[in-house]
């Protein structure tokens, strides 16, 4: 069987303080307390679980406490963001109207191309990003051929040609005291890692999660660095809560550490336990050091490493988390 994931189960960070954190997601992003639960490798640490009303795999952030934990620091096998969905530039706007009143500090919008994006600290300085849905990937290059060749982005969007001054300037002009529809948040948009080497990341991702080439591009910041992006895609669209990206660093850069303000791990989906196990099966064949299958609670996982050091699971939709 030819095994792809269907995209993201679940993101992880590190946390210093459960009742800050829940503040910050429940209260001013709005995202759904799914579950509190001690966690399973420590069980006198909190793990928290966010994501929309019935815990959907897609839509779930995760964090554990720990409050004694070093700040971590972004890096080569780590992730440098992850990104939520909205649907247009006017709920982008609406949100940095929210998030800078609640005292975050956000940069943008910006506009990247493939959509516009909003970026901000959560209270560890995890670094977070609001994207909006498109206009997407086939802007630039047929739906039915993404990822084929390198494109550089037009110039005006990139640093040192936009205009600074103005994105910083433009807010939603009235504060924003509650969430409106259409800023309702619709789980991950993208996470974006930070490698050392693209090509082998890439082969990587496609050969052991069966993940996509949809776009090679350059990082929007520093037009000098490759930004690739990978997700589950069948030639026609690309599946949701599943775009991967990584920015291509240089190999002497710092390597990731992990802490407070970090991502722990990533994690992508299996339908089920068998699913599960013929993916263990696979990366074994593929000569990739993977776990025993572990029981989660709400879903059984299994865990192992991307070349770059980058910490992966895999999880199956099942059984859930049921009544919060």
């Amino acid at each position: 069987m030819q095994l792809a994931t269907q995209g993201f189960h679940h993101v992880t960070m590190v946390a210093a303080d459960a009742a800050r954190t829940t503040a910050f997601y429940r209260d001013v992003l709005g995202l759904e307390m799914v579950k509190q639960a001690a966690d399973y490798d420590d069980p006198g640490a909190h793990h928290l679980y966010f994501g929309d009303r019935d815990g959907r795999p897609g839509t779930l952030l995760t964090f554990l406490e720990w409050p004694r934990a070093p700040k971590g620091r972004p890096g080569i096998g780590g992730v440098h963001h992850t990104a939520l969905g909205v649907e247009t530039d006017e709920a982008l706007l609406r949100w940095k109207r929210r998030l800078t009143d609640a005292g975050a500090h956000t940069s943008g919008p910006y506009d990247r191309g493939y959509f516009t994006s909003l970026y901000f600290r959560d209270p560890d300085g995890q670094i977070m990003e609001i994207a909006t849905a498109g206009p997407g990937y086939a802007i630039d290059e047929p739906a039915e051929a993404l990822g084929r060749e390198l494109l550089l982005p037009p110039e005006r969007i990139v640093r040192g040609h936009r205009d600074e001054a103005a994105i910083a300037a433009l807010t939603w002009p009235e504060p924003v005291p509650e969430i409106t529809p259409d800023m309702v948040l619709h789980g991950i948009h993208h996470v974006s890692g930070i490698t050392d080497d693209l090509g082998r990341a890439g082969e990587f991702y496609e050969q052991a999660l069966g993940l996509r080439m949809v776009k090679k591009t350059t990082n929007r910041d520093d037009a000098t660095m490759l930004h690739y992006f990978w997700a589950a895609y069948d030639s026609k669209t690309i599946a949701p809560h599943s775009s991967w990206t990584l920015f291509g660093f240089q190999p002497d850069w710092n390597r990731a550490r992990g802490g407070t303000g970090q991502t722990h791990h990533i994690a992508f989906r299996a339908r089920d336990e068998d699913e599960l196990r013929a993916w263990r099966d696979h990366l074994q064949s593929r000569q990739v050091p993977v776990s025993n299958v572990l029981d989660r609670t709400f879903y059984r996982s299994i865990t192992f490493q991307a070349p770059d050091g980058q910490p992966v699971e895999i999880s199956t939709d099942g059984p859930g988390f049921g009544p919060a």
